[in-house]
């Protein structure tokens, strides 16, 4: 008697090779799609955190682009002073005619707020952000320097000004020393000017991007600059609007 066995489907050739094909191909399903989950907000996470490090390093940038404007300017100012001082020295009859330009407008002025240096230093979240030690510290330095720089030659030209007041005689104006204070202004302002020069290029700033950022400030100041304007209008009114009350209470002698 021939006995005929059925093989089960499961165990029929290749049938496991099928599920374990199967199961090897949702594995790697599951495995793409938790990869492609993380790694999407892996990019996300990396690509917020790059925005908000190229915004903070723009505003420190621009923030000593304008500092060392402010500071070239000061120095500029003192080398036309000295040149004032020189032409009365060759002409002194001239000393009455360009005195006055040492008084009032050839004054040294280093105009800058320190605002962004408290923000970028206080907050060690900010620092991070920027993950360039090197950065930080050049940017700490030019800070430092800019201090210095206030000091040692604007606030002591003005102090020195107003305690000898020099510029009232024809020897206190030749006498004033102003070669002291151009030599210390150029050596501080070679080393603002290298620390500038290394933060863009650590940072990979241009000029142009200093000045398309430049631009963007001045449009939101603008913007704000018109809502002062309108508060300032509204208040006008209401102070206006006012006083006629208060006349017409007085017309009628109220008590």
């Amino acid at each position: 008697m021939n006995i005929k066995l059925h093989t089960p489907k499961s165990m029929k050739m290749g049938s496991g090779m099928a599920s374990m094909k199967q199961f090897l191909l949702s594995l790697f399903a599951t495995s793409v799609s938790i990869a492609l989950t993380f790694g999407t907000a892996a990019i996300i996470d990396y690509n917020a955190k790059q925005k908000s490090k190229r915004q903070i390093v723009m505003m420190v940038m621009y923030d000593m682009y304008n500092s060392l404007q402010s500071i070239e300017k000061a120095d500029s100012t003192i080398h036309q002073a000295m040149d004032v001082q020189r032409q009365i020295a060759e002409d002194t009859t001239l000393f009455e005619q360009l005195r006055y330009q040492l008084i009032a407008r050839l004054l040294p002025r280093a105009e800058y707020t320190e605002t962004t240096e408290h923000i970028f230093s206080s907050s060690i979240e900010t620092i991070n952000t920027v993950g360039n030690v090197l950065f930080t510290e050049n940017v700490a330095a030019f800070y430092q320097n800019r201090q210095i720089y206030k000091t040692m030659v604007c606030d002591s030209v003005l102090n020195e000004i107003s305690q000898i007041v020099p510029f009232s005689t024809l020897k206190g104006t030749l006498d004033f020393n102003y070669m002291v204070y151009a030599l210390t202004s150029s050596d501080i302002l070679k080393d603002l000017q290298r620390l500038y020069a290394q933060c863009q290029q650590m940072m990979e700033v241009t000029d142009e991007d200093i000045e398309a950022y430049r631009k963007e400030r001045e449009q939101i100041d603008k913007g704000m600059a018109e809502g002062d304007e309108a508060a300032d209008s509204l208040i006008n009114e209401i102070m206006q609007l006012q006083m006629i009350i208060d006349e017409s209470k007085a017309k009628l002698k109220l008590e």
